[in-house]
């Protein structure tokens, strides 16, 4: 019996530390991802609007190589990240006819904000990325296809084989590498934490974060300076659009080139 574990589950993620060039790359990566995903949201809203067609996740994975011809930055993205792209615009669509079959509130797929695009999916082990093993304590080394050498924090060994990496750019400018493993289902058991059958009581306050019905009390400075410093990060990154046409409608038009020629 095989099965799967996230290391978001229960662990913390990985913390990367990319180099200036990387990080550059990284960040140029993120908006021609999100050119994409804008992309193809708009594409599947335009052909069931004015033909009545729903697209698949095979029919623009198909079209990509097109996209790269009109849009050559494209080919400096690994394949395999810019099918997963695809691949979240189909799962949005997914999860939409799901809400709307068990009579939930839809949330129509939305486009993306630039800044708010902020994780690359590479999927393949091995090809897309490995993990070499930590030369000194705590610290490895993930590689990533078209990027190279990242240094890694590596706090305990990875137990399984690695199927997928997430890399992450948080608000504050950090990065992270969430990796998903196929492990035994004993070893996946065997890690979940027995049945509680205590109960806590918890009263938000407003001088006090938290206080917890067994007496403890959760301050609110930590959790006020985070956020503060996640909004001045947020503000910093989110200059004035510029006048003409927005992102998604730039992003589209390259889209459709690419199916007209």
């Amino acid at each position: 019996m095989l099965g799967f574990a996230d290391e978001r589950m229960g662990r913390p993620m990985r913390l990367v530390y990319p180099s200036r060039k990387q990080r550059q790359k990284l960040e140029a990566w993120l908006g021609l991802c999100c050119e994409v995903y804008n992309a193809a949201l708009d594409e599947r809203k335009s052909a069931y609007r004015m033909a009545g067609v729903s697209l698949s996740y095979e029919h623009q994975c198909a079209e990509l190589p097109a996209c790269k011809q009109v849009c050559p930055a494209l080919n400096e993205v690994p394949s395999q990240v810019l099918q997963d792209v695809v691949k979240r615009v189909d799962r949005a669509f997914d999860d939409f006819f799901r809400r709307v079959e068990q009579g939930h509130k839809p949330g129509y797929p939305r486009f993306k904000s630039r800044f708010r695009y902020d994780s690359l999916t590479f999927k393949q082990y091995g090809n897309s990325f490995n993990i070499l093993p930590a030369s000194k304590k705590n610290k490895a080394t993930l590689v990533l296809a078209k990027l190279g050498h990242v240094k890694m924090v590596m706090h305990r060994a990875i137990k399984g084989t690695p199927k997928t990496a997430i890399v992450k750019r948080t608000p504050t400018g950090k990065w992270f590498v969430s990796i998903s493993v196929e492990m035994e289902g004993e070893d996946i058991i065997s890690k979940r934490l027995p049945v509680s059958e205590e109960a806590v009581g918890i009263d938000v306050g407003l001088k006090t974060f938290a206080y917890l019905s067994w007496g403890k009390r959760l301050p609110i400075r930590a959790f006020c300076a985070q956020k503060r410093r996640r909004s001045l990060a947020q503000d910093a990154s989110s200059p004035k659009r510029p006048k003409g046409a927005s992102n998604e409608r730039r992003s589209a038009r390259w889209w459709h080139a690419s199916m007209s020629g």
